[in-house]
């Protein structure tokens, strides 16, 4: 018996069941094979689908080690990665870190403490997609640099950069896959100052985006003798290193430099005596950098405005202690004291002026030992951590509770401090600025 078809009213020839199998199959044969000819003359970037805004707020929440390799995606991702728009964005919605460095060999940590770069004991192998900072300058300046031997591409004193990111009541700690010898002298936007041992200087690099550039050293001095600071300019907008060391005479001298033109100049320093030691990192805030001069019991800080390179001695409500610093937050100067079993939170507008205003007092969780390091840039958070057990904890001011983080698998950190820090795309030339 033959079927009879019918389409759209009319009467179609007989077929067999075999037969209108067989032509359905090369149907949809010519369909797929002509879907497949459409997708290849389409274009291969994303741009056409979608507009750029949207491609630029997808990405901006890409996992920080993705997004350096994202650019290369395609041509329109590389603009949009590269631009100043995105930069700015991801700047501002990234959260603060701890920075910090943690031995290749030993797996011992130096957040603010010399290493000896030129130790000859046996280094493990490094992965294979480790950027090495000495490596990358002795490739770039192979015509003015002598080979080096085992002491600069294979020493026990190299160390990966980490970061420490504390999210949800956990601490996780974060890789750039980015080692070194030197040590981490100071941060600001995204970008670290290194020692630089393949040749006697410095670096700045951005150890997301792995950029750097060398720099002259200063006048050479004792490590414990001295004290860096690395700040924007605001008026200029350009970065400034300040270098603060103690001469041969005991005076305290600075010089500072401009990244636009890489050269150190002298400038005057603070008065004689006011400094009797460099142990803690000078905070950048408000247009200035702010030292505490004093191992214990100093009654003032040390602060120095980036832009008129002018120094000043500013009192503080309370004596400052051992376990009390000066931290940034809120774009403000805040000087975190240990009241009887309070923490209280003061903070600074303006250099000039020199008045500080009482913000804070933690009384819920607070214990003497607690020594704040930083405070959250996008939560506002103060993180502490505790002499006694080297654990961190945060103070959220909306809920007004001090809690505990718990610690990532990796807990063989340092009991020494760490140095604030914003992971960022950021570059030290002028297009790549954060915009006020």
């Amino acid at each position: 018996m033959c079927l009879i078809v019918y389409q759209e009213g009319r009467m179609g020839k007989p077929l067999g069941n075999r037969n209108m199998g067989l032509s359905k199959s090369v149907e949809e044969r010519a369909l797929s094979k002509k879907m497949e000819d459409d997708q290849k003359k389409q274009p291969a970037g994303p741009a056409p689908y979608f507009h750029k805004d949207c491609i630029s707020n997808i990405l901006i929440w890409l996992p920080l080690e993705s997004l350096p390799s994202s650019r290369f995606v395609c041509k329109p991702w590389y603009n949009i990665i590269n631009s100043r728009t995105f930069i700015d964005s991801h700047f501002r919605r990234s959260e603060s870190v701890l920075i910090f460095l943690k031995s290749v060999s030993r797996g011992r940590s130096y957040p603010y403490s010399r290493p000896d770069p030129f130790s000859m004991t046996s280094m493990p192998e490094e992965q294979g997609n480790t950027f090495s900072v000495e490596v990358a300058l002795l490739q770039s300046n192979l015509k003015t640099v002598p080979i080096f031997g085992p002491h600069v591409t294979g020493s026990s004193s190299k160390f990966f950069i980490q970061f420490m990111e504390f999210k949800e009541g956990k601490i996780k700690v974060g890789k750039y896959n980015v080692s070194c010898l030197g040590n981490i002298r100071a941060t600001c936007n995204g970008l670290i100052l290194l020692d630089n041992h393949v040749k006697k200087g410095l670096i700045v690099m951005n150890p997301v985006t792995r950029k750097l550039i060398t720099l002259p050293l200063g006048t050479l001095c004792n490590y414990h003798k001295e004290s860096y600071g690395f700040a924007l300019n605001h008026v200029t907008g350009d970065y400034k290193l300040v270098h603060l060391f103690r001469d041969e005479f005991e005076y305290v001298t600075c010089e500072t430099l401009d990244l636009a033109t890489r050269s150190w100049r002298a400038v005057n320093g603070p008065s004689f005596g006011l400094f009797n030691w460099f142990g803690h990192a000078p905070v950048s805030a408000i247009g200035a950098l702010h030292w505490i001069p004093q191992l214990d019991n100093s009654d003032f800080i040390v602060s120095m405005e980036v832009e008129n390179e002018r120094f000043h001695c500013i009192p503080l409500p309370h004596r400052c202690t051992t376990h009390d610093r000066v931290i940034e937050m809120g774009g403000l100067v805040c000087f975190v004291t240990h009241e009887d079993l309070n923490i209280d939170i003061w903070n600074l507008k303006s250099v000039p002026e020199g008045i500080w205003t009482k913000q804070y007092s933690i009384t819920k969780g607070s214990l003497i030992d607690m020594v704040p390091l930083f405070s959250l840039r996008i939560s506002g958070d103060v993180i502490f951590r505790r002499k006694e057990d080297g654990s961190f904890h945060a103070y959220d001011f909306k809920s007004e509770v001090m809690r505990e983080f718990e610690m990532d698998k990796e807990r063989n950190l340092s009991s020494g401090s760490y140095l604030p820090h914003v992971n960022s795309l950021l570059s030290w030339t002028p297009s790549h600025h954060v915009s006020d």
